[in-house]
């Protein structure tokens, strides 16, 4: 999985994304000649920092988010908080700015009225700075170790599903971890020029007390947001025909790219579909490689059969 590796090392926080685009774009030129289907690559001011990969007749698209958790350097060495990263005394955090590279530690400091986050370097930083966890791939026989792994983890799902895919399209796209993403414009763009009207979500849930390790790829049938019960009916269907391991998540809160397709003006279909981790948004995220290895044979399957 050493590509899943370079993923991780790509530090790209939520005001970041060229870092990754740049990673992507240049991996998919060097990479997609021995694929099944060369596809249309599709990229620029239109996209913001969004990449669109076309195969064939495409009549289902993947959504798999590039941007990552992180923090803002503000005033005083304050750092503000991007998507919900978890503030964790001593955790480790890089970035750069205009004086050079930085690797620096977050300090918690707690008074009787709040508890303020800081950081603990040997000169000021850049106002604006994005900083992100340092990272620490580990791997085992049995699991996936490190941070970002939502989702690093559903950009290489991508990846991986790409090179076999006859007829589809992959959206990597920006802004999912604080809801300000182009992911919309994407998918009327694929409606409009493709006739693309359905959609999977390739993302990293939750381990809760109803999706745990081993128990195969969840499909999320609702999380603040509700798909069309006929597609997701659908995709359950698919999922038992094609004997790949999963489980069924039900939860209350979260969302993701779908939660953005829903509330687009676009009638596009869309389900979350992803392996679980534990250690949600620290240093330490945890995915089992027997979930990982569930989620890209799901989704061949459906793409091939949705």
């Amino acid at each position: 999985m050493e590509l899943l590796r370079k993923l991780v090392e790509v530090r790209a926080a939520s005001s970041d994304e060229g870092r990754m685009k740049d990673f992507l774009l240049s991996y998919v030129r060097e990479n997609s000649k021995d694929w099944k289907v060369q596809p249309t690559i599709y990229e620029g001011r239109q996209f913001q920092d969004c990449i669109i990969l076309v195969f064939g007749k495409p009549r289902t698209a993947i959504y798999a988010h590039m941007d990552s958790i992180g923090f803002s350097v503000g005033y005083e060495k304050e750092l503000i908080k991007i998507g919900g990263p978890r503030a964790i005394d001593g955790m480790q955090l890089v970035g750069s700015d205009s004086q050079g590279e930085i690797e620096t530690e977050l300090m918690l400091i707690e008074t009787e009225e709040e508890t303020s986050i800081q950081y603990v370097f040997d000169r000021e930083i850049d106002r604006g700075t994005i900083l992100t966890f340092k990272p620490n791939y580990r791997e085992t026989t049995e699991y996936v170790q490190s941070p970002y792994m939502d989702n690093r983890l559903g950009v290489w799902n991508a990846l991986q599903v790409a090179e076999t895919l006859g007829n589809g399209a992959i959206v990597f796209g920006t802004y999912e971890e604080h809801g300000g993403n182009t992911v919309a414009s994407c998918a009327r763009f694929l409606m409009e020029e493709y006739h693309v009207f359905q959609a999977l979500i390739s993302d990293i849930t939750w381990v809760t007390n109803g999706v745990t390790h081993g128990g195969g790829v969840a499909i999320s049938m609702r999380d603040s947001g509700l798909p069309r019960r006929s597609y997701l009916d659908r995709i359950i269907e698919l999922a038992k025909a094609s004997k790949v391991d999963f489980q069924l998540e039900v939860e209350s809160a979260g969302g993701s790219d779908g939660g953005v397709l829903q509330k687009a003006s676009l009638p596009i279909d869309w389900c979350f579909i992803g392996a679980a981790e534990d250690n949600v948004h620290t240093p330490d995220e945890k995915v089992f490689k027997s979930d990982i290895h569930s989620m890209v044979e799901l989704y061949k399957y459906l793409m091939a059969n949705l």
